[in-house]
């Protein structure tokens, strides 16, 4: 069975980092196009970053741009994204999405099939 796991959110103190992966299990993720997506209380659901199946295009969201930086390791069959500088503002679940694709990603809830169940970021002093 196809399975996004997203890991690594946790309670940081503003300006501290954390790295989130998306592990993906029972398939291989060298055919799909990775997105990163968050949610805040109360609010929508909102494109962070993704990355193309190759590595080779990536796309940010202009409020972490700067700050984010997505990676894949497909040895690893693992997606990254490096959160640096973060903000109160970035509290929020944190989910992976996948889509067999091998042009540039996008960064559209819609477009994507497989979905984790997401991991909770919360930033606060």
């Amino acid at each position: 069975q196809l399975q996004l796991v997203e890991s690594g959110g946790g309670l940081v103190q503003p300006g501290g980092s954390l790295r989130l992966s998306c592990a993906a299990s029972g398939f291989t993720l060298n055919p799909y196009a990775i997105g990163w997506f968050r949610q805040a209380p109360g609010k929508g659901r909102e494109g962070v970053s993704c990355i193309s199946n190759s590595g080779g295009t990536t796309n940010y969201a202009d409020s972490v741009k700067g700050r984010f930086t997505i990676s894949r390791d497909n040895a690893k069959n693992t997606v990254y994204l490096q959160m640096n500088s973060l903000k109160p503002e970035d509290t929020a679940v944190y989910y992976c999405a996948a889509k067999v694709f091998s042009g540039p990603c996008r960064p559209t809830m819609v477009w994507y099939d497989y979905w984790g169940q997401g991991t909770q970021v919360t930033v606060s002093s």
